[in-house]
């Protein structure tokens, strides 16, 4: 892909995998549709176009709907919880792209949206997240602006029904966080039951590959004794390391230097209230392999 830095394409182009990303929650997936797109742009007369954004939003709204179509076999399929592969910044002062990684972008976020369907995701996050205008919507889908209100209240409904939202500085995120890993680090069975809440729970994806979780692990007793009894078979051998996953605090965890799984967390600002641990070696092939990295 070569493009300029004049180029709208690459002026847009942190939009776009914003995106193609939260439509499909795979990098190596939206950095396909990016590709597609770009292709296309290459052979389309600019100079003819009203609106570069327009275009370009337009087409890869429809490149990412056309993709989650045909991985939803795949996805059905899947064994076990099926979480968005995660977009790890290892600096946890300064995200790799404000625009990519600004709005709503949560592991938590984008596992709820799997529950919409294609045309009703892409409305929603077109509105939601980036802010579109219902006539612009409808344009980008091929919809009646009728139809677009319907396919973002329905699923902005489904959303709120299956999350609960917290707002939470995320300085408070941080040191709430910092507390667990020096407690799972540490393997202080009281500290880190006293940080979960009392119907905290733990999802992992695992792929098939590794060893998961076939349903949610809740209770802060159970999510307590995952943690403490890690750190009883391997102590030293366990390292936490405190990164932004999604752009929000979360760790990577470690084992014998090599990694093992990335965990989002979700927190009402006194306890963690919802763990999602990515251990799909597929998922975690972005991140730093060792802790040298």
């Amino acid at each position: 892909m070569t493009t300029t830095a004049a180029d709208p394409f690459t002026t847009l182009r942190p939009r776009l995998f914003g995106i193609a990303y939260r439509m499909l929650g795979v990098r190596a997936d939206a950095e396909d549709v990016l590709q597609d797109a770009w292709l296309r742009w290459s052979r389309t007369d600019i100079n003819a176009l009203q609106s570069a954004e327009a275009w370009l939003v337009t087409i890869v709204t429809r490149l990412s709907i056309d993709r989650l179509r045909a991985l939803k076999a795949e996805r059905e399929a899947y064994v076990g919880w099926w979480l968005p592969e995660p977009l790890v910044e290892l600096d946890t002062q300064t995200p790799e792209s404000a625009a990519e990684l600004a709005g709503e972008l949560s592991v938590a976020f984008l596992y709820v949206l799997e529950r919409l369907g294609p045309e009703e995701r892409a409305a929603f996050l077109l509105r939601q997240v980036f802010d579109y205008d219902y006539p612009d919507i409808a344009a980008q889908l091929g919809k009646t602006e009728a139809s677009c209100r319907q396919m973002v209240h329905r699923a902005s409904e489904r959303v709120q029904q299956a999350r609960t939202r917290f707002e939470v500085p995320q300085a408070v995120h941080h040191q709430l966080l910092q507390r667990f890993m020096n407690a799972a680090q540490s393997g202080d069975r009281y500290a880190i039951q006293a940080l979960l809440s009392e119907d905290a729970q733990l999802i992992g994806d695992g792929g098939g590959i590794v060893p998961s979780f076939p349903k949610p692990l809740v209770g802060p007793f159970r999510i307590t004794n995952l943690y403490w009894a890690l750190f009883r078979r391997l102590g030293a051998q366990v390292v936490y390391r405190m990164v932004l996953i999604n752009g929000e605090p979360g760790l990577l965890r470690y084992v014998d230097g090599r990694i093992e799984s990335a965990q989002a967390f979700v927190t009402d600002g006194e306890h963690i209230v919802a763990i999602y641990t990515v251990r799909n070696p597929d998922k975690l092939a972005s991140i730093p392999a060792t802790l040298s990295q």
